[in-house]
């Protein structure tokens, strides 16, 4: 029998809205995560070939019980992904430096 402990029960319906701008989205190439006993700092940068600098462009915070539902549901969305489309490439990404203070970043 599946698993059906997270399906939406009647009456338990949530109902999700979303603005023009966020739907919009933001474009980003490099995530920076960081994170204390308590909660899960992820920050989406965009960076620009030649360009020595590079701002942060959205910031989420998560519950660290919330960051792992999101590792899962992104591990079964690329699973899917390939799937259907072939495995995605990894390319190799230059080294960046983080200046950031405090922990370090971990993308």
């Amino acid at each position: 029998m599946a698993d059906d402990k997270n399906q939406p029960r009647p009456g338990n319906q949530l109902n999700i809205e979303i603005s023009e701008e966020v739907a919009d989205g933001i474009y980003s190439n490099l995530a920076i995560i960081t994170h204390s006993n308590s909660e899960f700092v992820v920050d989406f940068v965009r960076v620009m070939p030649g360009v020595p600098k590079a701002k942060v462009r959205s910031r989420i915070l998560l519950t660290p019980q919330h960051a792992k539902r999101l590792m899962r549901a992104l591990m079964d969305n690329v699973q899917k992904f390939e799937s259907a489309h072939g495995p995605i490439r990894e390319s190799d990404m230059p080294e960046i430096p983080m200046h950031f203070g405090g922990p370090p970043a971990q993308a």
